[in-house]
């Protein structure tokens, strides 16, 4: 394992996750230096070439990383036997499975408390451990439209739009890590661990957020908006003489700029957009006066000249163009690593920087049971009985 002194070092992770937002959750602790195991099937049981469709494809190499790999058949006793002495010194288990599956296997977090009273079970479901969708298969545009978030994304009366990520699967393993780590705060004064659970359906509620509480709070159902910001006017996408500008001028002060910046006493003593109020109710019009002005700048221009007039503003940019950008080159968002079976390539990167460490770098996904002989040695496995295992495929 390479070496990596990190903040998250002294914590074991057991990584039992699949596809997406379990190993979304790992990859906060592996990134952190946690000394993160990831269990899988072996080949002989689970012919599948895993998320993605490659394991040597981006998907599964960039969430993948800063683990090591060991193949267990969870299905043989003897193979539970292992993996519950593994569970003895971890810290943490992490698992997506269908909320029956940890019982069937017998490793549902009672299972692993008789073993362990500290350790700390995370499981993330499609729809929660209970209740009447319980034991439906989960998928990240599922719970996009069962969450609310197809119905208030495109544009108005285009009918649904899924949103251009996995934004269930990603905030239902960031919930899920954050809720790993109050539960080993916790765990500092009790002794004791916690069973965590979240859901791509809960983390996509959640994430409603504002547009959530319009709902619960006013009783406001939101509609679809478009490149307009629901409730602040102007916030949304204008035509510049070579493409298109994101511009947020909502609020008075904002507003006030944004009118001086174009010169036009037409627009700024227009009686129907003399407030927030006003301007949201009269968007439309709104946008078009100031789309007049807009087309008659390049994007470049006009964005520099909102900068400086302090009106915020940016480019709507292609991928290529992200990780072209200069300030993005400047906090150096990529995350080097150096495969020995698929060469050097970057990843994306944590999205937090702390003063005193940096992520675990140059550590790639292994491949499947790469670790395992050297994981087993380190739990008290002789060669021959690592061999026994191998001849009944219990890994």
């Amino acid at each position: 394992m390479t070496e990596y002194n990190g903040p998250l070092s002294r914590f074991t992770v057991l990584d039992l996750t699949r596809v997406r937002s379990g190993p979304t959750a790992v990859r906060q602790f592996a990134d952190w230096g946690a000394n993160v195991i990831k269990i899988e099937a072996p080949e002989a049981v689970d012919t599948g070439k895993g998320m993605g469709g490659a394991r040597g494809g981006p998907d599964f190499q960039s969430i993948h990383r800063n683990k090591r790999s060991l193949t267990l058949n969870l299905k043989e006793p003897e193979a539970r036997d292992i993996f519950f002495k593994m569970v003895e010194t971890a810290d943490v288990v992490v698992e997506n499975f269908r909320p029956d599956v940890k019982d069937r296997l017998g490793i549902a977090y009672e299972d692993l408390r008789k073993i362990n009273k500290g350790i700390v079970l995370l499981s993330i479901s499609g729809f929660g451990q209970d209740g009447p969708y319980a034991k439906r298969p989960g998928f990240d545009q599922i719970a996009q439209g069962m969450g609310g978030l197809m119905s208030i994304t495109g544009l108005p009366g285009q009918g649904p739009v899924r949103a251009g990520i996995p934004v269930a699967d990603l905030t239902a393993g960031m919930y899920g890590a954050m809720g790993v780590m109050v539960a080993l705060l916790e765990r500092e004064a009790s002794g004791e661990g916690q069973w965590v659970q979240t859901s791509l359906l809960q983390a996509m509620v959640a994430m409603l957020d504002f547009q959530a509480a319009r709902y619960l709070v006013k009783g406001e159902v939101a509609p679809q908006a478009g490149n307009n910001h629901p409730t602040s006017i102007p916030t949304g996408v204008f035509k510049t003489s070579d493409g298109y500008i994101n511009i947020a001028a909502a609020g008075d002060q904002m507003w006030d700029r944004i009118c001086d910046l174009f010169g036009d006493d037409e627009i700024s003593n227009n009686p129907d957009f003399q407030s927030g109020e006003l301007r949201s109710k009269n968007r439309d019009a709104v946008n078009a006066a100031l789309e007049k002005h807009t087309v008659t700048y390049t994007s470049e221009g006009l964005i520099d000249a909102l900068n400086q007039a302090g009106v915020p503003c940016g480019p709507i940019n292609s991928i290529d163009q992200v990780f072209a950008d200069p300030q993005v080159n400047h906090m150096n968002l990529r995350h080097p690593v150096d495969s020995k079976h698929h060469g050097k390539m970057d990843l994306l990167p944590q999205a937090i920087k702390l003063n005193r460490f940096e992520p675990r770098y140059g550590m790639a996904t292994p491949e499947r049971g790469e670790h395992t002989d050297d994981i087993l040695r380190e739990y008290g496995y002789s060669d021959e009985q690592i061999a026994a295992f191998r001849e009944k495929v219990v890994i």
